[in-house]
């Protein structure tokens, strides 16, 4: 895998809305990823968005990814991908149907310790049901590493290859389409034409930037075992998807340079330490320490 720590060891620079058009004007990201539809309600709550418009993990990474008029990610995030596969196994932890193996005597660490399927019923989202069959029916056991990596295709094994989610971006924009936040358009880009998932709705995408600024900024409460998991899964995903800054770009540079040096704060806790503290979802932190050790 592309190192998962190469990829996230320090936060984003802040790049400018000019800028980041000029880079990508030409560069639409066509490669694989997105999802389809969902039935059950998380575990979690999921205080942000209303009721008719609940997104996953995965959706909400996208859309802080997602250009709201050219409708792709940046051709140059190539992080995302693997930020997605992190998403999906978190989502599935705070559903109830993943969990962590126990440390054992020995008290192996988080990124040790193989990932178990504590329930395989399904979710009534497909991209989630797909991998929590792949790793039901795994034998031994992988790690959330592995996962990561096999999900997103990255592995050098041919016999594993088959664990690959194929289109996740593609298909969880097609998703956001039937919730109402994205439509669905064609554009010509001199050699081929490419499907493309412009904002419909920005009332959803601003609630959901708002939710992310506010629990750095007014309802920052400096301590994540008191923050929502699902919060505090999103902050930590987005910055491994190379796509928080989309969300502190509008701010003020004083609340820009606060909203970052909160979340250094989030970045540089110790997954381990934090793992054993009452409450806490082992598997969410075995996936930061995935992206930040």
């Amino acid at each position: 895998m592309t190192s998962l720590v190469q990829r996230s060891s320090g936060l984003v620079q802040r790049r400018t809305e000019a800028s980041r058009n000029a880079v990508d004007k030409d560069h639409p990201d066509g490669e694989e990823d997105e999802e389809p539809r969902r039935g059950d309600e998380p575990d979690d709550d999921d205080t942000g968005d209303s009721k008719e418009t609940r997104l996953t993990l995965m959706e909400e990474v996208l859309l802080l990814g997602l250009k709201d008029r050219e409708g792709y990610t940046s051709f140059w995030n190539d992080c995302i991908s693997s930020g997605l596969r992190g998403c999906m196994l978190i989502e599935l932890a705070l559903r109830g149907r993943l969990q962590l193996e126990a440390c054992g005597m020995r008290r192996k660490g988080l990124l040790a310790r193989k990932v178990i399927c504590k329930s395989d019923a399904p979710t009534g989202d497909v991209l989630l049901d797909e991998a929590l069959k792949h790793i039901k029916d795994t034998q031994p056991p992988e790690t959330v590493q592995s996962w990561i990596e096999l999900l997103s295709g990255e592995t050098w094994n041919p016999l594993k290859l088959h664990y690959q989610l194929r289109n996740v971006r593609e298909r969880l924009a097609k998703n956001l389409v039937e919730k109402g936040v994205l439509t669905t358009e064609k554009q010509n880009f001199l050699l081929f034409d490419m499907t493309t998932h412009p904002l419909t709705n920005n009332n959803i995408k601003q609630r959901l930037i708002k939710k992310v600024q506010e629990s750095v900024l007014d309802k920052w409460v400096n301590d994540p075992n008191r923050m929502d998991k699902r919060l505090l899964a999103l902050i930590f995903l987005a910055h491994s998807s190379d796509v928080l800054e989309n969300a502190f770009a509008p701010l003020l540079d004083d609340q820009y340079d606060l909203a970052m040096k909160r979340v250094r704060t989030l970045l540089e806790l110790e997954p381990e330490g934090e793992s054993l503290k009452a409450n806490a979802n082992e598997l969410l932190w075995s996936v930061v320490a995935t992206f930040t050790k």
